[in-house]
């Protein structure tokens, strides 16, 4: 029996790239998945033959997206989220500090930063009533290095959820309820697609000891150790996901 079997999964921004494999990879694994997506329905549905049991679409920038999410784990879940991937997140818009305006500053935090304590708010508290349950957050290098150009409020809020999970794992840590993260470093998605052009993926390419960029199933699999049974000890961590590109 898989070790995920019966367990229900909430994986937010899943209609491609990580959290696509993500919810793919658990489902696959007999969990019962919940795939958010914002836009990108086409890419939600492709879940579907995999047994991924309910897809839900919402904007998770604003409070105004917890009621449908909450609809659908109630639906498709009963009501229970044992793990929570906090995946949803954009860099929105390459902009350097000196040219950005207020209005995007302020997107970018929330795509990132906000939908993230909206979405735990929500369903932590079953997880410590239960005294029971597994959070994992999709950081980035990013929130370690500065980031690329362009990038500096993306990265901004990709270091505070490295800080947010520390910070809640030490809230949690004798609830029975474990919080960590991985910071993925340069992975072959459509998020490089819409915002790195092919040059800087291969400056890119060319800061990695091993020569190449990542594939989305490696930080799917990354997410689904640290959210299983064999990570019971593991709680406050940020895996680097990046193929020798920042070793601490």
């Amino acid at each position: 029996m898989s070790e995920f079997h019966g367990k229900n999964v909430l994986v937010t921004g899943a209609s491609s790239g990580i959290g696509w494999h993500t919810a793919k990879k658990f489902a696959e694994a007999g969990a019962n998945v919940v795939a958010h997506y914002r836009n990108n329905r086409e890419g939600a549905e492709t879940l579907r033959p995999f047994g991924v049991k309910g897809l839900v679409q919402c904007d998770l920038a604003t409070s105004a997206g917890i009621p449908p999410l909450e609809k659908a784990v109630e639906s498709h879940l009963a009501g229970r989220v044992d793990i929570l991937v906090n995946n949803a997140g954009s860099l929105v818009k390459r902009k350097i500090i000196a040219e950005m305006d207020e209005e995007l500053w302020d997107l970018v935090m929330n795509v990132n930063l906000k939908s993230v304590f909206l979405v735990t708010r929500a369903f932590l508290p079953g997880m410590l009533a239960r005294k029971s349950g597994a959070i994992v957050n999709v950081a980035s290098i990013a929130g370690r290095h500065g980031g690329g150009g362009g990038a500096v409020a993306y990265a901004t809020t990709k270091g505070a959820l490295i800080t947010f999970t520390k910070g809640l794992a030490k809230e949690c840590a004798t609830s029975g309820v474990r919080v960590n993260a991985v910071n993925p470093g340069v992975i072959v998605t459509p998020f490089h697609d819409q915002f790195s052009t092919p040059a800087m993926m291969e400056t890119f390419r060319g800061m990695i000891p091993m020569a190449r960029h990542g594939w989305p199933e490696e930080v799917a699999d990354g997410i689904l150790y640290l959210a299983s049974p064999r990570a019971t000890y593991i709680t406050g961590e940020c895996i680097e996901i990046n193929g020798g590109q920042l070793v601490d």
